[in-house]
């Protein structure tokens, strides 16, 4: 196994400026990182930088809040990917989960992927907002409406991905869905810990750190 290959390399703060987003993706290329994670304004710039390499370009939808009406989402979705986006990250209806009206969430998430034409969409939970049994459900409905993948968090303050999230989530999809674990993962120890839980891919702005620290962990 190697650590790159799961790590989205991720710069969504908000003073994000045009050279950070150059050196985003200059080391992804150099560390081989499976993908950047970037906002929608940023997707025409990834693609440029990352032209002919492997480094998948994933945007991110309804950011960070998921407050935001289901037909901008989908617009925002079918914007990113006409730049070049190859995988989207949306942000879930959280208020409308919480007030449990399901019919709503799912519906926001099926126009999302409407709007993808096809591209792969995660669906961000949000984790540290919801219940164990919030998230088990939001998962399982997720699924269900056609989610690529689960993520968990979006890193806004709301408490990072664990091993208890991530093991949860495995159980309330099983293996047709993939799991993506954000927030808090800043060191080689807790990237594997992710892995052996059941996540698929992992969001991080500390991914050089990540890889550098596994090189460590072989000598």
């Amino acid at each position: 196994m190697h650590i790159a290959d799961y790590i989205e390399h991720t710069n969504l703060k908000p003073d994000a400026t045009p050279d950070h987003i150059k050196t985003l993706c200059s080391e992804a290329l150099s560390y081989h990182f499976k993908a950047v994670c970037v906002h929608s304004s940023y997707v025409t710039e990834a693609r440029a930088l990352l032209q002919g390499s492997n480094v998948l370009i994933s945007c991110v939808v309804g950011f960070p809040l998921g407050a935001m009406a289901s037909a901008v989402k989908q617009e925002e979705a079918a914007y990113a990917v006409r730049q070049g986006a190859d995988e989207l990250d949306m942000v879930i209806a959280i208020g409308r989960l919480k007030a449990g009206d399901w019919d709503y969430v799912v519906a926001d998430i099926r126009a999302v992927i409407a709007g993808a034409s096809g591209k792969p969409v995660k669906v961000i939970l949000e984790t540290g907002l919801l219940t164990e049994d919030e998230t088990y459900r939001a998962c399982q409905e997720a699924a269900a409406a056609g989610a690529a993948f689960v993520k968990t968090s979006t890193g806004f303050g709301y408490g990072g991905a664990t091993v208890e999230d991530i093991r949860r989530m495995r159980r309330a999809v099983g293996i047709s869905t993939r799991i993506k674990a954000s927030s808090g993962i800043r060191d080689y120890k807790t990237a594997c810990a992710m892995i052996q839980a059941g996540a698929d891919r992992l969001g991080t702005s500390a991914g050089v750190a990540i890889v550098k620290d596994e090189g460590h962990d072989r000598e």
